[in-house]
């Protein structure tokens, strides 16, 4: 059966996003859907491009049993085709995927393709996911637990829209 593919996108790709990756992963492991969904992430800039997620995203997601092996990487052109879904971890983020969507394809991407992380969030669904980065081990905590949340709702919406019981 073929991959519904899922990217999770954040600025710099080694904080949000691949925190996103994993837990959601992970998530699709534990519920037994990895032959039916898989996920990536990137960044809308490439000021990492090849490194591993920060240090502080490896071990937050260590300490929950995840491993982080995901190498940076730019949102390229290429990710509008492949992927059925994207994933913004913030407005900013969400408005420059569709910026660079309209200069590539010449068309917004569609709404129900790119959507926004926290809407999935049963605590706080109108808000961001806050840049952990300048930012001590409570905030990639938070993230992680945001991720958990978003996951979570976000795997029991494509599993419903899907058909992927």
């Amino acid at each position: 059966m073929t991959h519904l593919q899922i990217l999770f996108v954040c600025l710099g790709n080694i904080c949000r996003s691949p925190l996103a990756e994993g837990v959601f992963r992970e998530l699709v492991k534990k519920r037994g859907l990895s032959d039916k969904i898989a996920c990536d992430s990137a960044g809308t800039a490439g000021y990492h491009i090849g490194n591993l997620p920060d240090h502080r995203s490896r071990r937050i997601a260590h300490d929950y049993g995840i491993s982080l092996t995901h190498k940076a990487r730019k949102l390229v052109s290429d990710d509008y085709g492949q992927f059925d879904y994207i994933v913004a971890m913030d407005t900013a983020n969400f408005d420059h995927i569709q910026s660079l969507s309209y200069r590539i394809t010449g068309f917004d991407m569609p709404e129900d393709r790119l959507i926004l992380f926290r809407q999935f969030d049963s605590i706080d669904p109108n808000t961001d996911v806050p840049d952990p980065y300048y930012e001590d081990m409570a905030a990639f905590d938070e993230v992680y637990q945001i991720a958990v949340r978003c996951s979570e709702s976000l795997l029991d919406f494509l599993t419903e829209t899907h058909n992927l019981a």
